[in-house]
């Protein structure tokens, strides 16, 4: 029989052990209630972090986070139900799109998101530029949204893993959110939580993605299929590409009107494709065959469902969006083939300019973010225009230009880069992972 202290516990995993069962359960419990100080759970967090899980552990330690908390049930919907999270990136908007587009197919998408931290974008900042729409539900709202529109995005309750929220917190000030069993299981926990029945991860690879290397993504992939798997929700992982922004805007209200693009049978074309690959993904794992979702955005279904999803969620799906009052143009320094736009730069000057926050009390400029005039691969004349920041408070431009400095923007003599073949690839999926 394992001890069940906090420091038994800690021995275990510092010295490289595996945690028993019980001794999971427990520690898990007895830090959400207080019991284990946060300082014997940040040792805990760092021996996990240094000794690693094994995929009995990380399931164990899923299902004691989930255990902290409430499940939901969306068994009483007449379809099935499928949801989609990315890692998060610079211009990921997908979502927006992705959700009354998959629900226009015919499944039901209870889409729990979350808000912009640091460089990386919030789903839930971005709708809330829409006038109006509300990103708090409570469960019966949710229920009811789902019914009527077949599909809803909004905020998790207090109630769905409440382990996690606290273990999030702490993991951030102790230098541990890196630790891979620790993300996969603070991720899955929420999602298992949640109730759905089929999941697809956007599993996001580059300098503006949490996992830069191609390695490092397919191993929290595989641990979060894995994981998704043991609990019974079919889950499948896409692997894609994050080096650059996603599309051509990096910004909550200009993230908006792209996604508005996208549903009406345009925008860019790398949105479109990763947006139809993952519905494709979401409906199979559904089990729903048949449906066509490029035609679903073509023919405006999709669209409908959109306008129906916002209006149930108070917002105005004709109002303008907002804009920022001041704006500052980027111009390409050289004639020739732009080779780098790095994402991660992209996405520290759209925070700068007030798109994110640097904590999570902070408030977000709605109009503020970055605009893209050209991506990777694209011929570039000296003096035209690459990027145009928006922001209210004009001087936020000195810091969001440091951002991209140096080696964020790089253009190279035509004949250089088609010799280094710095041409972005075809597709922004890079690999499957599945079961």
């Amino acid at each position: 029989m394992s001890s069940t202290d906090a420091i038994s516990v800690i021995r275990t995993k510092r010295d490289g052990g595996t945690l028993a069962p019980e001794q999971i359960d427990w520690v898990v419990d007895a830090y959400t209630r207080g019991e284990v100080a946060e300082e014997q759970m940040a040792a805990l967090a760092m021996a996990i972090l240094l000794n690693g899980m094994d995929r009995t552990e990380i399931a164990r330690w899923t299902a004691a986070m989930i255990a902290t908390g409430d499940r939901m049930d969306f068994s009483a919907l007449d379809r099935p139900t499928t949801d989609k999270h990315s890692t998060g990136g610079v211009g990921d908007k997908i979502t927006l799109p992705l959700a009354p587009l998959v629900a226009a197919c015919g499944a039901a998408v209870p889409q729990l998101s979350g808000r912009g931290l640091g460089h990386s974008g919030g789903t839930l900042d971005k709708l809330e530029a829409i006038p109006g729409w509300r990103a708090r539900l409570s469960p019966d709202e949710m229920l009811d949204v789902l019914r009527s529109t077949g599909a809803v995005v909004c905020a998790a309750g207090e109630r769905l893993a409440p382990a996690d929220r606290k273990l999030y917190a702490l993991r951030d000030v102790t230098g541990t959110v890196e630790s891979i069993p620790l993300i996969a299981s603070s991720i899955m926990s929420k999602k298992i939580a949640e109730g759905t029945g089929a999941l697809v991860l956007d599993v996001k690879v580059g300098s503006g993605a949490f996992m830069k290397t191609l390695d490092d993504a397919r191993e929290l992939a595989e641990t979060m299929v894995g994981l998704g798997e043991d609990h019974g929700v079919r889950t499948v992982a896409l692997l894609t590409a994050m080096s650059t922004p996603l599309g051509l805007t990096a910004g909550n209200a200009l993230e908006v009107r792209e996604s508005v693009e996208v549903l009406a049978g345009g925008g860019p074309r790398d949105v479109v494709e990763l947006t139809l690959a993952l519905a494709e993904e979401m409906l199979a794992a559904a089990g729903i065959s048949g449906a066509d979702p490029a035609r679903a955005l073509a023919d405006g279904s999709a669209m409908d469902v959109w306008r129906r999803m916002i209006a149930a969620q108070g917002g105005d799906p004709d109002a303008p969006l907002p804009e920022a009052r001041e704006r500052h143009t980027v111009t390409a320094p050289a004639s020739g083939v732009l080779t780098t736009l790095d994402a991660y730069a992209v996405g520290v000057a759209a925070w700068r300019l007030g798109a994110g926050r640097t904590r999570k009390e902070d408030p977000v400029q709605a109009g503020a973010g970055v605009e893209l005039h050209a991506k990777p691969g694209d011929r570039v004349t000296a003096g035209a225009p690459l990027l145009t920041l928006h922001t209210d408070t004009p001087e936020r431009f000195e810091t969001a230009l440091a951002a991209l400095a140096g080696d964020a923007i790089i253009v190279s003599p035509e004949q250089t880069a088609t010799d280094q073949g710095a041409v972005p690839p075809d597709s922004p999926v890079l690999e499957r992972v599945a079961v």
